[in-house]
């Protein structure tokens, strides 16, 4: 490429690509980082932090409209001290940052560009500028910090302030006296249910994300009340994005979210993250519905990931760009001329089942293929036996697989995030758990082993890894998330090593990041660099938070190692913020399956014996959400495991509720009896 043979600035050396993007540009970029901010201090000149990801199409757009710009460079070097941040590899100075942003009554968003002064205090912000409107504003905060410094620092000192405030105080929060109680259950449940969207399915308007944590709760709503209408919206959600544009039709894999209602038009880049949760979430529902598109999904979807998104050490990058040669969605979608080229007299049908027409549903007369129906309605419709549909289906997939492959592929972010593989590792482990393929088992422990060579040294996490390094301290969404992902590893393996892996992370946590007197954990380890405040992740959003899957974690191992101060720490974090759960579960669905799991006492299944596997597997066919699993082929000295053994040489099931045992048994048809029956509470498991 021509502009290589510029001068780089000081992004030449990162590992982020997002980062190496900005490396040729004109503007003098720094990373965030000492250098930059002693440079700043030592000139006295305010700070321009701007920050994106490699994902993100109008970080794109800034970055080709002004900071390729000689001249629009050269006012941002003379004035200001300009640092690049990757969000997906430093989430804490986004978090920040994004903060501070909409304390000056903003709305957050990405490219974000904010203002600090030499202190590195934020004092002002904005999302996206054009050219004009960009060079206009750096000069009038040049002038700004020139003539009205005190103003400016006076202004960001009450933003400092804003940005310690404590977090439960933002809320309004204070701890909770009351216990969990079934009342309650029902309101946080009508909250959330005011949000459905019952003709599309989803939660609110365009633009529609998918909130997995939200549908894992209501997945766990209905297993409790058997609430039919809860049933009937994850159904109508889950089929229609698997029916919609923000599926890919032909690939597998879900793109972030969509820009309509409808899930027709995806903002078409594809996040690990999201293809993580959303196996999860259809291997769940499968569990509970035996629905077979639901069973396609998470195969085409491990497909996809494992095809697109896999590093031959067995870790998985990041996310996939948007835009192919500069125009979004461009790999995936075709006009009606090039499939009538390509399938000839088929066309026609085809073109019914995909819902493509010759003016296009996108832009430029091209269509993004999407169905309507299920193929048993399409082939009724259209008088075709199912199977006869089904071998079209397959052909024209891979027809069209083999035309794509041809085409200049979207950009690959090739950072390999901690946090992020662990929730494709749980994904990967739900799929075994609800399918038993053998391919899943071994792309779940090549990954979990991957995770713990490469990001684990000592005894803490690193959050990003590449080219055989591993450089940024991991942040709190790495430890929650990979010991849920361990708990998830052992429950699919018996394999002690990654329970006791989860544990001695949690204890690391423990010791570094939680706040004793709050009983939250912060974002940051107390060791990390301290930044203008240190943060603390309360809601949920597209990824569950960090302290909601922290308090599901202690939950569980508190159950699996009898640790009773894990249990009682897991139930303070829920009472601190339960308010806020049964008042806004649009943000809180991660902590609304807590609040479930703290309602209805979960089942401790310990298998025993030379058959344990194969229980396992036999009992992990049915959906019951609130039980965990703990077994050994021999012996162990787990808690729930200890001093038991196999009775008369036969595998044994010993299913316990709150440390009391029933009768032990040898078939699972008699421990999913007991499973029913429950705890005298009659738990009702709507798949048996």
């Amino acid at each position: 490429m021509a502009q290589n043979k510029k001068t780089p600035n000081k992004l030449i050396n990162e590992s982020s690509p997002y980062l190496l993007q900005h490396a040729y540009n004109p503007v003098n970029w720094y990373p965030w980082g000492e250098e930059a901010l002693q440079k700043a201090k030592k000139e006295d000149k305010p700070i321009l932090v701007s920050i994106g990801y490699a994902a993100c199409h109008w970080c794109h757009v800034m970055e080709h409209q002004s900071f390729e710009n000689e001249k629009i460079a050269s006012v941002m070097n003379e004035h200001f001290v300009c640092i690049k941040v990757d969000r997906e590899e430093r989430p804490d100075v986004d978090a920040v940052h994004m903060d501070a942003l909409q304390a000056m009554g903003v709305q957050g968003g990405w490219p974000l560009n904010v203002f600090l002064n030499s202190e590195a205090k934020p004092f002002y912000g904005g999302t996206y500028f054009t050219p004009q409107q960009w060079v206009k504003l750096l000069l009038n905060i040049a002038e700004a910090y020139t003539k009205d410094r005190q103003e400016l620092d006076k202004s960001a000192e009450q933003f400092v302030q804003h940005l310690n405030l404590n977090e439960l105080k933002r809320f309004g929060l204070q701890q909770s006296q009351t216990e969990v109680s079934g009342e309650e259950f029902e309101e946080l449940y009508s909250n959330l249910a005011r949000q459905f969207d019952k003709k599309h399915g989803g939660f609110g308007t365009a633009p529609k994300f998918p909130m997995p944590a939200n549908l894992l709760f209501l997945l766990r709503y209905y297993a409790h009340t058997e609430n039919t209408a809860a049933l009937k919206h994850i159904n109508l959600t889950l089929h229609e994005m698997a029916y919609g544009g923000m599926y890919d039709q032909i690939g597998g894999g879900f793109a972030r979210y969509s820009v309509d209602e409808k899930w027709l038009v995806p903002h078409f880049e594809k996040m690990l993250y999201d293809n993580g949760q959303l196996i999860s979430l259809y291997a769940e529902a499968y569990l509970l519905t035996k629905e077979t598109l639901y069973k396609d999904v998470v195969y085409e979807t491990i497909a996809f990931a494992e095809r697109e998104l896999m590093s031959e050490e067995g870790g998985f990058y990041s996310s996939l760009d948007a835009d192919s040669e500069g125009v979004e969605g461009k790999f995936y979608v075709f006009t009606r001329q090039q499939l009538q080229d390509l399938f000839g007299a088929e066309e026609p049908i085809l073109s019914k089942y995909y819902h493509v027409t010759s003016t296009g549903n996108f832009e430029q007369g091209q269509n993004i293929l999407h169905r309507r129906i299920s193929d048993a309605h399409f082939a009724k419709e259209n008088e075709l036996e199912l199977e006869v549909l089904e071998e079209m289906v397959k052909t024209w997939k891979e027809k069209l697989m083999e035309v794509r492959s041809q085409r200049v592929r979207p950009g690959l972010d090739d950072k390999i995030l901690c946090s992020w593989n662990a929730i494709m590792l749980k994904g990967l482990a739900d799929a075994y758990y609800t399918f038993g393929n053998k391919h899943f088992l071994q792309l779940a422990i090549r990954n979990a082993d991957f995770i713990l060579r490469h990001f684990k040294q000592g005894d803490r996490l690193y959050h990003n890894y590449k080219e055989g390094k591993a450089s940024i301290n991991g942040f709190l969404e790495d430890y929650a998330l990979l010991i849920r992902a361990l708990i998830r590893v052992y429950e699919i393996t018996f394999d002690e090593k990654y329970l006791l892996e989860a544990k001695q992370l949690t204890d690391y946590t423990l010791a570094n990041f939680l706040d004793e007197q709050e009983q939250l954990f912060y974002f940051t380890d107390q060791s990390a660099e301290k930044l203008v405040a240190r943060k603390k992740e309360l809601l949920d959003n597209v990824i569950p938070s960090s302290n909601s899957v922290m308090a599901t974690n202690l939950y569980l191992l508190g159950l699996y190692f009898d640790e009773e101060h894990y249990q009682q720490l897991a139930a303070a974090m829920l009472a601190q913020v339960k308010e806020l759960v049964v008042r806004e579960p649009g943000h809180m669905g991660n902590w609304a399956s807590l609040y479930y799991h703290q309602l209805q006492p979960t089942a401790e299944v310990a298998i025993v014996g030379h058959q344990a596997p194969e229980m396992r597997s036999e009992l992990s066919s049915f959906y019951i959400p609130n039980m965990l699993l703990a077994g050994t082929e021999s012996k162990s000295e787990l808690p729930l495991l200890k001093d038991r053994s196999a009775i008369n040489g036969k595998t044994t099931v010993f299913v316990c509720y709150n440390r009391t045992c029933q009768l032990p048994v040898h078939t699972a048809a008699e421990a999913l009896e007991q499973l029913q029956k429950g705890n005298g509470e009659n738990p009702k498991f709507p798949s048996l």
